[in-house]
């Protein structure tokens, strides 16, 4: 029985074959079921661009895995695509036949400049900013580069560098020299600077990465206690440590998981040779790329609202969150902000944004159990996928939520690597009062609140009268100064 509910995007990339299965929940994607098979086509083309018949076999077994759950889905919802590898291959047709004979689907070879457009819009639709950005994906035969604003593409090419066409060529002999990362490094930057004078004139404000060695990347990053920005510096240092280990089947980098291992130093390179190209100075990961941007050409009404704020709202509405009540503290949230903003610099890093998200679900945990209801928030945002949110964003909110009631835990402030550590305990002091003295849970009893700072002492000042005329509010307050007095924090009620 099909689900006319549910979604598919099949890429069959150069590197791997991807499948996606998708639902619309509460007015947001949620991903249900995703199938990733290595099966590395681009290794399979020789030098006259004919695919071998091994590397065929390999797709056509990857294929009948994605066979038999495509069959619950409607055909209107389902979109399959081919990549770099199929559009050079000269026997292209003889895979396709067989492939869509298995699928039961038509399957569309899409060109360089189509793939382009939607990985950046992949990566826009998952994004909340709207600035003007540069776009990279590293695939397995091929990388594009592109350059846009929202969700509009501007600048895009495709090139025909990829992980999988580099480690054959570079990497062969499983030798992770400087030699053989130089080799792949110039010859990347040879096809990078063909192509770069169309970028010149972009004065882009972004750089997001959207490929498994961007991935990959970060995740080493973040491994070996930096935060998620991606630099220059930070990619010859990965690579020096890649050089150390000698071969590849001894690659063990502190970060990198297993399965990205084989292309991983291609990857790197190509990496390294785009910031040199282009002047990159700091890149992040983006929520999505070509599959996200297939899918969500299915779901344009879910393409009109801030991708940030809609996910807000689908984590309130899955978990039934009192609206008013979480709108309540987050105004007021904000309201403190503004009057702590000049002196505690919270306007930068999107600590406000922060703030704002976090008021808005801290009661994410209540679903689970009132007692302890901040570690069961934290645990349920640290394991969901919130797309607008980097990785580092992510957990900065987690963090902050954790910490919105009761003891404080330190160590989740001190990991978080988006911000400093002060300004994650600024804005946890700011959600604490806010959700004391919202407790009453009714507009008609919040106090005109002004709150001062001498340093880090926060001073509170309330009208005349109103903390003997709301004894459990007053209880809370002084229990929070208490709290905050053990983390070396003051906390004056006047």
């Amino acid at each position: 029985m099909q689900n006319n509910t549910s979604y598919a995007v099949v890429d069959l990339g150069s590197n791997s074959f991807h499948m996606m299965i998708a639902q619309v929940v509460a007015g947001s994607v949620q991903i249900i079921g995703r199938v990733k098979r290595k099966v590395r086509l681009a290794s399979g083309l020789n030098e006259n661009m004919f695919l071998s018949d091994e590397a065929m076999q390999r797709g056509w077994e990857c294929l009948n895995l994605f066979a038999e759950r495509l069959q619950d889905i409607p055909r209107e919802n389902i979109k399959i695509s081919g990549t770099a590898t199929l559009r050079l291959a000269k026997n292209v047709d003889t895979f396709l036949e067989k492939a869509e004979q298995i699928l039961g689907f038509p399957i569309q070879i899409i060109s360089g400049e189509v793939e382009a457009q939607t990985i950046y819009k992949g990566a826009a639709y998952t994004s909340s900013s709207n600035k003007k950005k540069l776009v990279i994906d590293i695939g397995g035969a091929s990388t594009e580069l592109i350059a846009g604003e929202g969700h509009l593409p501007q600048v895009f090419t495709s090139i025909n560098v990829g992980c999988v066409t580099y480690l054959d060529r570079y990497f062969k002999d499983g030798v992770l020299s400087e030699a053989n990362f130089n080799s792949a490094i110039e010859a990347a930057e040879l096809e990078i600077n063909k192509v770069k004078s169309k970028y010149s004139a972009f004065d882009w404000q972004e750089e997001v990465g959207a490929s498994g060695t961007v991935q990959a990347i970060q995740e080493i990053l973040m491994a070996q206690g930096f935060d998620e920005i991606i630099t220059l510096e930070r990619l010859n240092s990965i690579m020096q440590q890649s050089v150390s280990f000698g071969f590849l089947d001894k690659l063990a980098i502190k970060g990198l998981v297993q399965e990205r291992r084989l292309v991983f130093p291609s990857g790197l390179a190509i990496l390294i040779a785009i910031f040199k190209q282009l002047n990159l100075t700091g890149m992040t990961l983006a929520g999505g790329a070509l599959r996200e941007g297939q899918l969500y050409s299915m779901l344009p009404e879910l393409t009109k609202l801030n991708v940030r704020e809609r996910t807000i709202k689908s984590v309130m509405t899955r978990y039934h969150i009192d609206t008013r009540h979480a709108q309540r503290v987050s105004e007021l949230s904000l309201e403190l902000a503004e009057q702590l903003a000049p002196s505690w610099d919270l306007n930068q890093f999107e600590a406000i944004d922060i703030l704002k998200s976090a008021a808005l679900v801290h009661e994410v945990g209540l679903q689970v159990s009132y007692k302890d209801q901040q570690i069961h928030a934290s645990y349920l945002l640290a394991n969901s996928n919130l797309p607008g949110f980097t990785t580092g964003q992510k957990n900065l909110l987690t963090a902050i939520v954790r910490n919105h009631r009761d003891d404080i835990d330190h160590s989740m402030l001190s990991a978080q690597t988006t911000t400093s550590v002060l300004l994650a305990i600024r804005l946890v002091r700011i959600l604490r009062l806010s959700v004391i003295l919202s407790l009453r849970r009714t507009d008609e009893v919040l106090p005109n609140i002004e709150v001062s700072i001498v340093g880090e002492e926060l001073s509170i000042h309330l009208p005349n009268g109103w903390l003997e005329a709301n004894p459990l509010s007053a209880a809370e307050l002084h229990q929070e100064a208490s709290y905050q007095a053990l983390q070396g924090w003051q906390l004056k009620l006047t």
